[in-house]
């Protein structure tokens, strides 16, 4: 990298050759109003594309297409009632129980708004108004059943007296009915699209919902609702008032640059450019054809604190200049010289970086990953190009500019430092940065050990993307609490011969693993059809206990398939459905099943009987946490592995590499151990995080190194070339690191948890590759950077370690 970061003297426009600098440097300088217009043309365009950008989710983006799990569930989809994208409302009679005629007549009608809803699967839809809710009984006539509505139901105090008696032997109570009996569910399956084959609009989904709500708590009921399509909207509704923290974090970053640089036009220029590029990378979603995704709302922030940090490295360098004397078009070009090669260079690791986030087969993520790398790659327009050209011409306040330069005519009068350069500075010295390494190597080893506890996948019952208080999560608790079935269901498929889903062998394997099951942790109940058997097998021979058992009569088994509830095999009856409840869908509570499961499989599968995972919407998280986990081992080395790769082209030095990598490394490891504190666990909302952390941190190091390398090589030693590269860029990286913590530490107050974490981590990692730029870099290279000194008059090469037994002169 050839970058001319020595102290620039003044120039006039006299002096300066306007034909002097790069290709590029010339293409943009000698036709600055070409650039002007050409940015205004886009901004306008994208501007107007910004007015289509929607935001929207869909659950086929949100779990991993290519898992063989996901695939088996797909590949079955049509013979799985109720097992994939679904919501569940609760109605509850807080004045009685359900046995109440204007309960069910609320009911009812509550039923029927929900069956007319677009994208339900009208089909599979289940309450006690749909005739799929049956009940079965064995009377001295033999067997009976029906609908548990009854026959020529009014609302009478018989007909009630009929239905209780109806679910009494349904089995439905604790599914669709509370074991208390003060409410009942209302099971709503849904499609990836509408009837007209746009796809589910869960915002649209969402405030019907909370309309239909509204409506029948009015009218005294309680009603809860749980689901990925209500969950979706309640981040949506949070999304909306994030907007108010963007506004927050970009009054923040305005108020501390014009505090630093007391100079309005410099301020605003850089936040102005910065807010161009969020514009930029929102406009071209829709354009690109994409949504806006409430898993990738943090992009927009991303791309905003990248803009503030490269802009106001272009900016000190511009007030530098014209506080030298020269003319703000020379100093611009100046700037632009010296920065451009550091800052593209950062930028390019920063887009390739967040690109390894296309490792994950997870549709939501890749495309967080793609607007992450559009937003960088349009930075590189407006706040390495735009930004230099703009200052080029409003310029900056003379006061501001004279201001700017304290610290180095301060050093040129051989005036004391300041205290914090001082300090820092005692980081180029043997003893003191042999302390910060040993003190970094501690807190890694630490870090290390507690980073060791980190789960993947959720931690926390509910949904950990809202807070414990919010709304739909005291709905889930409302649902945990008063039904015997949790939501959190995991099914297996048992895959089978045509016509040999009822074959006893097959039932007997899947009684045996039902009960092995029901002895694991986690796993409230079962449901299956051998376990349909062995209470039909009872329930014939008059209730009595010593017949609930599993009777090796393939004539019954036969009988009692007959009779059986389809979501329990498919009309071939070559699939059998064995549903497992669990008690939340913690990592620990899927991993432990999972494995179970697949010893089993590995165990009784044969070429006829096969046993498959997973569906349900535990089996579908459980599918999800094992792509998670795999990822995130991939996407740690790849990312390391590209960064390396890219800075080593950017400097030629493997010195430079290691003394660049190895802070971010310590970060990476302190970021994952504070996940542990936090109670937070590695899944797709919370992944990015650290590949968008590596991607930025890696800035900070990039600055203050390309300034040291080049005063390196012309000869000063490491004290100097630290010193010049903080009073010229490493201020400035203080500066942002900063600005950008205060910013995103706002997200705490925001009512999407997801985002509270986020911003916790993001000031965090802010932070911390912040002061790695500043005390590791310059410790690491007092013993791994080389210098040019002069000794005698000849010129050797010795390392910063040694030059205590040299005495060197400046070259």
């Amino acid at each position: 990298m050839n970058l001319q970061t020595e102290t620039p003297c003044a120039l006039s426009a006299r002096d300066f050759n306007s034909a002097s600098g790069s290709f590029v440097e010339r293409a943009i300088f000698n036709h600055r109003l070409i650039v002007i217009l050409l940015c205004a043309v886009l901004t306008a365009f994208l501007s107007f594309q910004l007015t289509r950008l929607e935001l929207a989710a869909s659950f086929e983006k949100m779990i991993p297409q290519g898992h063989p799990y996901i695939q088996n569930f797909m590949h079955h989809q049509n013979d799985l009632v109720g097992l994939g994208n679904a919501v569940r409302m609760a109605v509850s009679n807080p004045d009685g129980t359900i046995y109440d005629a204007r309960y069910m007549e609320a009911l009812r009608e509550l039923n029927d708004e929900l069956f007319l809803l677009p994208g339900v699967n009208r089909m599979q839809m289940k309450s006690l108004w749909t005739p799929s809710t049956r009940w079965a009984g064995v009377t001295e006539d033999g067997l009976e059943g029906g609908p548990v509505i009854p026959d020529g139901y009014d609302g009478s105090a018989q007909s009630l007296e009929q239905l209780a008696a109806n679910l009494s032997r349904s089995g439905e109570i604790g599914h669709s009915v509370s074991t208390d009996f003060t409410s009942s569910v209302i099971f709503v399956p849904l499609l990836s699209s509408d009837a007209q084959g746009r796809p589910l609009d869960y915002p649209a989904l969402a405030e019907s919902l909370e309309i239909l709500r509204a409506k029948y708590e009015a009218q005294g009921y309680g009603v809860y609702i749980t689901g990925f399509a209500k969950l979706v909207g309640d981040l949506i509704d949070g999304v909306r008032m994030v907007m108010l923290f963007f506004a927050i974090t970009i009054g923040l970053g305005a108020s501390i640059l014009f505090w630093y640089t007391r100079c309005w036009r410099a301020t605003a220029a850089v936040v102005t450019s910065s807010l161009i590029a969020v514009v930029w990378q929102l406009g071209m979603l829709p354009t690109l054809g994409y949504a806006l995704d409430p898993y990738s709302i943090l992009v927009p922030f991303l791309v905003f604190a990248i803009g503030i940090s490269h802009g106001s490295q272009k900016m000190n360098g511009i007030l530098q200049d014209v506080g030298r004397g020269s003319s703000k078009l020379i100093a611009a070009r100046l700037t632009f010289r010296r920065l451009f090669g550091a800052g593209l260079a950062a930028l390019v690791i920063d887009a390739v970086g967040f690109g390894v986030l296309l490792v994950f087969d997870i549709q939501a993520i890749r495309e967080l990953a793609l607007a992450a790398s559009i937003g960088v790659a349009v930075l590189i327009m407006t706040n390495l190009i735009l930004l230099p050209v703009i200052l080029s011409y409003v310029g900056v306040g003379r006061a501001a500019a004279q201001r700017s330069l304290r610290a180095e005519h301060a050093e040129q009068s051989g005036q004391r430092k300041h205290l914090l350069w001082r300090f820092l500075g005692c980081f180029t010295e043997r003893r003191w940065a042999s302390v910060a390494i040993l003190g970094a190597v501690a807190l890694a080893a630490v870090g290390l050990l507690i980073a060791s506890h980190l789960q993947v996948g959720d931690l926390d019952p509910g949904a950990p993307e809202l807070r414990q208080d919010s709304r739909y999560n005291r709905d889930v608790a409302f649902l945990n609490a008063s039904y015997g079935a949790s939501s959190d269901v995991l099914a297996i498929m048992v895959k089978t011969p045509a016509g040999y889903c009822s074959a006893y062998e097959t039932l007997n394997k899947v009684d045996s693993l039902e009960w092995q099951l029901r002895q694991l942790p986690g796993v409230e109940s079962t449901n299956t059809l051998a376990l349909l058997n062995r209470r039909m097998s009872a329930a014939l021979n008059e209730g009595n206990p010593k017949w609930y058992d599993f009777v090796p009569n393939q004539s019954m088994l036969n009988a009692v398939t007959a009779g059986a509830p389809r979501g329990l095999y498919d009309d071939a009856c070559s699939l059998l459905t064995m549903y497992v409840y669990l008690t939340d869908h913690k990592a620990a509570t899927l991993s432990r099943v999972v494995e179970h499961v697949e010893q089993f499989a590995t165990v009784n599968n044969t070429d006829e009987v096969r046993f498959l995972l997973a569906a349900g919407s535990a089996g579908i998280e459980a599918a999800t946490n094992i792509v998670v986990k795999d990822a995130w081992l991939k996407m740690n080395v790849l990312v390391y592995a590209i960064v390396s790769l890219l800075a080593l082209i950017t400097f030629r030095s493997w010195r430079a590499v290691v003394i660049a990598i190895l802070p971010l490394m310590l970060t990476s490891i302190l970021a994952e151990a504070l996940m542990v504190g936090l109670g937070m666990g590695v899944k797709v909302a919370t992944l990015p995080v650290i590949a968008l952390g590596v991607g930025i941190g890696v800035d900070y190091a990039l600055y203050i190194l390309s300034v040291m390398l080049v005063q390196l090589k012309s000869g000063q030693p490491l004290s100097v070339a630290y010193y010049r590269s903080l009073i010229f860029t490493g201020k400035v990286v203080m500066l942002t690191g900063v600005t950008l913590s205060l910013g995103v530490a706002t997200w705490v107050l925001s009512p999407i948890k997801f985002q509270a974490d986020m911003g916790i981590l993001l000031a965090f990692m802010f932070l911390w590759n912040m002061l790695g730029a500043l005390i590791l870099v310059p410790a690491l290279s007092h013993f791994l950077l080389k210098t040019k000194v002069a000794v005698d008059g000849d010129i050797e090469v010795v390392s910063n370690s040694a030059r205590s037994n040299v005495k060197a002169v400046v070259v």
